[in-house]
């Protein structure tokens, strides 16, 4: 029968939100830091075992990995499987969606020497900035060191 039925399939949530986390690059200290005070490594820990997770806790997830609640309530392990397979491929046909070798193709990748050239530029910029500061904040000081060493013309109200 081809068709396709969710609802047989078992989703842990836990393992969801250790797979989007794993995959936004946060460790468990950074999750239970974003929860708030009363979590710890530990407790993430925990959470990441648990098969089914309490709505309140997977919004405040969602929201601090910035994704839907239903991607973490949904994502089963074959969809998993798909996502990973996919982003190896993309690794593997340089960077580009299909492989065809045109860079501008997908959202996900940058030139990452036009983002050097970038930052370079940006730092140029800063660089001439904080000089063209510099050399304002000298002659203010020169000034100010002219004006307080200049002899003044006191006037002695004895002399008069």
């Amino acid at each position: 029968m081809s068709h396709f039925d969710t609802s047989d399939k078992k989703i842990h949530q836990g393992r969801n939100i250790k797979r989007f986390r794993e995959m936004l690059g946060i460790k468990q200290e950074g999750l239970a830091y974003d929860l708030g005070e009363e979590w710890n490594q530990k407790r993430v820990s925990l959470l990441e075992q648990k098969e089914t997770i309490d709505t309140d806790i997977l919004e405040q997830v969602a929201a601090i990995f910035k994704i839907p609640v239903a991607a973490i309530e949904n994502l089963d392990d074959d969809m998993a499987i798909h996502i990973i397979t996919n982003t190896f491929n993309i690794e593997k046909n340089d960077g580009c969606v299909g492989g065809n070798g045109d860079l501008n193709s997908s959202p996900f990748t940058t030139n990452p020497i036009e983002e050097i050239r970038q930052l370079h530029q940006e730092k140029i910029v800063l660089y001439e900035r904080m000089l063209r500061e510099k050399d304002e904040m000298i002659a203010r000081l020169d000034q100010l060191i002219q004006e307080n060493s200049a002899p003044k013309n006191r006037i002695n109200s004895k002399h008069l």
